[in-house]
């Protein structure tokens, strides 16, 4: 009697584990499992480096969706895009690919437009920025650097 008491108490811990658990994930990792909300939106990038399914989406500092895929299309990368139903999108706003902080994750900041139409369900952002390549500038900066400098008197100083 007593070992089927011990039973259903770590069974009923396991079961309140289990449902804490999958809460957690769904609610802290922004995972939406009903799909019961948003429009798909793409934009494409001449570069969606550090992008990736699952970066957020935010207008105004202000996260209205998600990336929820990057592939490439021809010479360019297409990123699909999931925002909510309540947050319409000029179609002349400019989607640019930011990261927090010096070298923090990669997210999709969208600018709003001035334009009085929306982009449809489907539809395509058209203005793009790729993100700041600081490893391409600096192999530049050192390479003008470099052409720029005068070149070095090799008379040792006595």
């Amino acid at each position: 009697m007593r070992t089927l008491g011990l039973s259903t108490s770590v069974g009923g811990f396991l079961l309140v584990g289990a449902l804490s658990l999958t809460y957690l994930f769904t609610r802290l990792g922004e995972v939406d499992l009903q799909r019961r909300w948003g429009y798909t939106v793409h934009a494409d990038f001449t570069s969606a480096s550090g992008l990736e399914p699952g970066s957020g989406v935010e207008i105004a500092g202000v996260q209205v969706g998600q990336v929820t895929a990057v592939h490439l299309d021809g010479r360019r990368a297409r990123v699909t895009l999931k925002l909510r139903d309540d947050v319409p999108v000029q179609d002349d706003a400019i989607a640019s690919i930011q990261s927090k902080g010096l070298l923090g994750e990669r997210y999709l900041l969208i600018t709003p437009g001035g334009s009085d139409e929306n982009v449809p369900p489907g539809g395509k952002l058209r203005e793009t920025e790729s993100p700041l390549d600081l490893p391409g500038l600096m192999a530049a900066y050192i390479a003008s650097r470099n052409k720029t400098a005068p070149p070095s008197d090799s008379t040792p100083i006595p």
